[in-house]
């Protein structure tokens, strides 16, 4: 790998160097490294537009990592990945895209991660998005996740993106059966003119199902973000949908949280604050010896962890 390559993956995927255990490296369109096991089968879907992993039922304890590196100028792609996790998982699927522009063409990735998670199985999903290179081209990403998710199973993501990412449009669709939650933690960060636009649209179909999404973000500068969150509670459930934001410069800041109760029983509460950094909190720092730029930028670091 050249230092680019290994720079983005160590900050989508904490890489530092090829992992243990099943994983594939995509670079520039192309798959530069795979890796199956016993338990985790990866393979290339039929129409060759992507990935296919599946997770034998039972497994504990394993991960899987398929990050993408761009760092072609002016490349632009579509992956498909379906993730198959079987009953009674415990595993950890790191994912994530880093684009390295040093050109003057717009470089995109777009990508559609689909997961079918099993009875009782517990997956923790991670996904961050990195740019980087001095180029006037964009660094465009656009990841969509679509989750069904069977009964009684546990879902965590992680998802992060806090530096470089020129314009983004970022969809999740969930389908909860019986007893199954699905916790999202969404942290991002927007500075010059980058766009940046979340869309959740969960239901709640099951009875007993929960939710949890939860966003943190920091507009800066000239910056736009759009967060909105739909809840559909189809059943005797429970939900919770909450956007945190914080407001800087000449940025704007859109909240769009919706609740849908189609059941007597569906428990729905969504919470939205945008506001500015307390000036309290930037003088007490200040008192500590901190100048006022870096009494913000432990505040916003702070915020975003």
């Amino acid at each position: 790998m050249n230092e680019i390559t290994q720079r983005i993956l160590e900050e989508v995927a904490e890489l530092h160097g090829i992992p243990e255990g099943a994983y594939n490296i995509r670079e520039n369109g192309q798959s530069i490294g795979r890796s199956s096991t016993e338990e985790i089968e990866i393979g290339t879907r039929k129409d060759g537009k992507g990935l296919v992993v599946r997770i034998r039922p039972g497994t504990k304890k394993k991960s899987v990592h398929i990050p993408v590196v761009i760092s072609q100028s002016g490349l632009t792609e579509v992956v498909y990945n379906d993730f198959y996790v079987g009953d009674d998982c415990d595993v950890t699927i790191v994912a994530g895209c880093g684009i390295h522009n040093a050109g003057n063409d717009a470089s995109k990735h777009d990508g559609i991660h689909s997961f079918f998670i099993g009875k009782n199985a517990k997956v923790k999903y991670v996904e961050k998005h990195y740019g980087s290179g001095d180029g006037s081209g964009e660094r465009i990403m656009n990841p969509e996740t679509i989750v069904e998710m069977d009964a009684d199973s546990y879902m965590e993501m992680d998802t992060v993106q806090i530096k470089g990412v020129d314009s983004t449009v970022r969809k999740t669709t969930a389908r909860l059966k019986e007893g199954a939650k699905l916790v999202v933690m969404e942290r991002l960060m927007t500075h010059g003119k980058q766009q940046a636009e979340s869309y959740f649209d969960v239901y709640l179909d099951g009875e007993g199902s929960g939710a949890n999404i939860i966003s943190r973000s920091v507009a800066k500068e000239e910056s736009y973000q759009k967060f909105c969150s739909r809840l559909i509670g189809n059943a005797v459930c429970s939900g919770h949908t909450e956007c945190d934001a914080i407001i800087m410069d000449s940025a704007k800041i859109s909240a769009v949280p919706e609740l849908a109760a189609n059941h007597p029983d569906a428990a729905l509460i969504h919470e939205a604050a945008i506001g500015k950094i307390a000036g309290e909190q930037i003088i007490k720092l200040m008192t500590l010896g901190l100048s006022e730029q870096e009494a913000e930028e432990k505040i916003v670091e702070g915020f975003l962890r």
